[in-house]
């Protein structure tokens, strides 16, 4: 399986992410669609909490906490804005 690393995640308003991955590839990645098909993200409507995302050692995905990440995989091949 091939992985597309993180090297740089940023919250963006709106519940935006912004995402630069190790090839140079930025992607953007809405959070609200994740909160409405999972439930147990709402807790990032807190701007507070969602700030404080940061990448993953390895690049392999991205987290708030030890219970809300994101593998980079599926940050690579969601919907573009």
């Amino acid at each position: 399986m091939i992985f597309h690393k993180i090297k740089n995640v940023k919250a963006m308003d709106n519940l935006i992410l912004k995402i630069t991955f190790e090839n140079e590839e930025v992607r953007y990645y809405d959070v609200k669609i994740l909160i409405s098909e999972h439930k147990e993200f709402e807790i990032l409507k807190d701007i507070s909490l969602f700030n404080l995302v940061k990448v993953d050692s390895g690049g392999y995905g991205i987290s708030w906490n030890d219970e809300l990440d994101i593998s980079c995989n599926t940050l690579y091949y969601a919907y573009e804005l």
